[in-house]
């Protein structure tokens, strides 16, 4: 592969066919969680057929012949027990996945409508499987990795993160095709507009891209700050990241930096013209002291040193979704939302019932937790968001990475990061990054299931 270098100062949707053409009735069980039990058309029918024809035998039997009735009455109740045993085994079946997918959510506080795929593959719920065909790419092979997410070359002396799968419930994820993306999205410009999760997963998809095409495939860096673009030239594609850690705003105002919850046009111009955009924030919120990123904030023409953070965030969110409602259109763009990458550095999060541990953060940890649930509380960010989205006229997809990430304490740099001194190697408690992602690794994942979304 071909790569030039730029520095700069500051989608087609393709559908594939259910592989299955059933046709199915469905019989809400509970209106309030719209809990749903499919029965193929074909033995409602039949169960329907017989319940009535047993029915009309009972009625048109003699009122002096018992053993016509005795018989009719058996009949009757036979088929009736049936129809019960069937609809209980969907019920429970129905509800244990119902569940599940609920796991994370408030029982006053509903999910933002998703894109009509969730309602034949819970995408967001399932388990990590050992898988020996992946990483699906070496970090060694994809230069453009930055230090801070690139393990293996700084020292990350176990491999065995890199060898698990998401495994859906109840479904099978394709495995990702570069060469499918790129010609799904030839003339297309794919962005990414967040922090620097945003970045983690920007880097995997070009990671993942380039793997699959051919090493003849011209290609082009173009780094700068806010924006930088790779470009696969001989494709017409772009796949971009623009550095908006807020999304809405941060201005300078008499030397400090302000952070704008009521304006995005700033940002919001450099999006417009992108085929997919890929949004996500939340970690910056929380930063405090040297961390945070800035001075004051403005709402509504006030200014303050400081508020509640999820007030703060959601006021924020709220300008982003009237930002998008308003100016995307949403005929040519998808939008998508990226759920709120999770953090590990609290062992008693993932060591529930250990009478002892010794960890003190995601050092050491080397494999991802069993089963389908994390054993916190859902993270309050994402009520936020939930809601954020659910009030959109048109919802962004929100692409719910946020459970089936918390399932992965491995999956951190660690100290196996380029941006660590050997000082700071040297004390794991302190310095250990427990907040991004090793590529490859995650982020990986968070693209196969983008992938999904975008062309199944």
């Amino acid at each position: 592969m071909h790569t030039t270098t730029e520095k700069t100062e500051p989608a087609k949707r393709h559908k594939t066919e259910t592989p299955h053409s059933f046709h199915f009735i469905y019989i809400y069980y509970n209106k309030e969680t719209q809990l749903q039990i499919p029965l193929s058309l074909s033995a409602f029918s039949a169960f329907v057929s017989s319940y009535f024809s047993s029915l009309m035998a009972l009625l048109h039997c003699n009122n002096n012949d018992s053993s016509c009735h005795q018989r009719r009455w058996w009949s009757f109740l036979k088929i009736s027990l049936c129809l019960v045993s069937v609809l209980e085994t969907q019920i429970a079946s129905s509800a244990l996945l119902m569940s599940l997918r609920n796991h994370h959510n408030n029982h006053h506080h509903k999910r933002p409508m998703l894109q009509a795929n969730q309602s034949t593959c819970s995408l967001f719920v399932g388990t990590w499987v050992r898988d020996d065909t992946y990483p699906m790419y070496q970090s060694s092979s994809c230069p453009i990795i930055d230090a801070e997410f690139n393990c293996q070359m700084y020292g990350r002396p176990d491999s065995d993160y890199l060898k698990y799968r998401w495994q859906p419930l109840n479904c099978q994820l394709p495995r990702f095709n570069g060469v499918e993306f790129l010609m799904n999205m030839r003339g297309k410009t794919v962005m990414f507009v967040g922090d620097s999760l945003g970045r983690n997963q920007w880097e995997s998809l070009i990671c993942m891209i380039s793997e699959a095409a051919s090493p003849r495939t011209q290609t082009q860096m173009i780094r700068g700050d806010p924006l930088s673009t790779f470009k696969f030239l001989d494709y017409g594609v772009s796949v971009s990241f623009y550095r908006a850690p807020y999304l809405v705003d941060i201005d300078a105002e008499h030397g400090k930096r302000v952070l704008k919850l009521e304006d995005i046009t700033g940002n919001g111009k450099f999006w417009l013209d992108a085929d997919v955009i890929s949004f996500n924030t939340g970690h910056w919120w929380t930063h405090k002291g040297s961390l945070q990123g800035w001075d004051y904030m403005e709402s509504k023409g006030s200014y303050y040193k400081d508020m509640d953070r999820l007030i703060a965030l959601e006021k924020g969110l709220k300008t982003w979704a009237n930002w998008v409602d308003n100016n995307i259109d949403r005929s040519k763009t998808r939008v998508f939302f990226q759920s709120i990458s999770p953090t590990h550095y609290n062992p008693s999060e993932w060591s529930v019932g250990a009478t002892s541990t010794k960890a003190k953060n995601c050092y050491g940890e080397t494999s991802p937790m069993s089963g389908t649930t994390y054993p916190v509380a859902y993270p309050d960010q994402m009520r936020v968001v939930d809601a954020v989205i659910g009030d959109m006229s048109n919802p962004a997809y929100l692409l719910d990475i946020t459970m089936l990430s918390e399932l992965r304490k491995d999956g951190h740099p660690s100290i196996y990061s380029g941006d660590l001194s050997p000082e700071q190697k040297a004390n794991p408690v302190r310095s250990a990054d427990c907040s991004h992602w090793c590529l490859p690794g995650l982020p990986d994942t968070w693209n196969q299931l983008f992938y999904y979304a975008l062309f199944y």
